[in-house]
């Protein structure tokens, strides 16, 4: 919730404003521990509090709430951001936005939907979409099943609380559509090859072509209703309604967020798979070696 006044503080791997080699620390202390000691027994319906009470033998559901709490992702945001500072040594830039809340594009709109959400109770999910801009084609690889860069990002996002879809480019539009409306064709221009189009959303045979990378992740609506749904307590099995924890009614702007850092974490590690050394300098003396070889081509 934005009552949240996270603060990271790097306690290791950085000296004088750069890294050392070493592993990186980052702290992010939770300061919203004083509901911790309360018992929860009736799990909220959409949430990973049945499935995984009973996969651990719980009957306090806060065991399983908080681990699962999408409060980790400030982990992945902090790393992410050194991700992003990574990628821009080579010019490459990783933007994250909101396509739609509950299914409205007018941004207008939003606030007024959140607010009606909010008086009834209810929540509201959405569409959010990850844009990485001036990658190098290559990065990836088709001979492998898990080194495909799609397959990867796709689990990166789908990691993310709440997803429950991801897509890349075009994405499920393109099962309506001819062949010859979904390929984009190649072209070669001023010594570069690149597409008239991008429905491929910048992935080829899991494999960067060159153009931008366009993936969108669609969030459910956040499982803690204020008026909650039918469930049942774990130790009377009573029919009675879900529990109330505090809650957002939307979090689409968050999430975007974290699919930020999600993916230049993701693009990070492909680069540095492909380029390797064992400092910045080796990497970017690798990186542009490359790209001249392609202006070789």
């Amino acid at each position: 919730m934005k009552i949240e006044k996270d603060e990271a503080k790097i306690l290791s791997g950085v000296r004088l404003g750069k890294t050392m080699g070493s592993p990186i620390t980052i702290l992010v202390p939770n300061h919203s521990t004083d509901f911790f000691n309360k018992v929860v027994t009736v799990p909220r319906p959409g949430h990973a509090d049945l499935a995984g009470a009973l996969k651990y033998g719980q009957k306090d559901v806060r065991n399983i709430l908080e681990r699962a709490s999408a409060r980790e992702t400030a982990a992945r945001v902090a790393i992410g951001a050194i991700c992003q500072k990574f990628l821009s040594e080579f010019k490459i830039k990783v933007t994250g936005s909101v396509n739609h809340i509950g299914g409205e594009t007018d941004k207008n709109k939003w606030k007024a939907m959140i607010d009606q959400a909010r008086r009834s109770g209810d929540t509201l999910g959405g569409v959010f979409e990850v844009i990485v801009s001036n990658c190098p084609p290559g990065l990836g690889s088709h001979t492998q099943w898990d080194r495909r860069l799609d397959g990867s990002l796709s689990q990166a996002l789908m990691s993310i609380q709440a997803v429950k879809g991801v897509e890349i480019g075009l994405g499920f539009v393109q099962t309506e559509l001819l062949g010859s409306q979904v390929h984009d064709e190649i072209i070669y221009n001023k010594g570069k090859f690149s597409r008239k189009t991008n429905h491929a959303g910048g992935i080829e045979g899991g494999m960067t072509n060159g153009e931008p990378i366009i993936i969108r992740a669609a969030m459910k609506p956040i499982s803690t209703l204020t008026k909650p749904l039918k469930s049942v307590d774990l130790r009377t099995k009573r029919a009675v309604n879900a529990f109330v924890e505090r809650s957002d009614v939307t979090a689409v702007e968050a999430a975007a967020v974290v699919g930020e850092a999600a993916v230049a974490f993701e693009i990070g590690r492909a680069l540095i798979e492909k380029f390797g050394g064992d400092s910045l300098a080796e990497i970017k003396n690798n990186y542009f070696s490359y790209q001249k070889r392609l202006r070789m081509i």
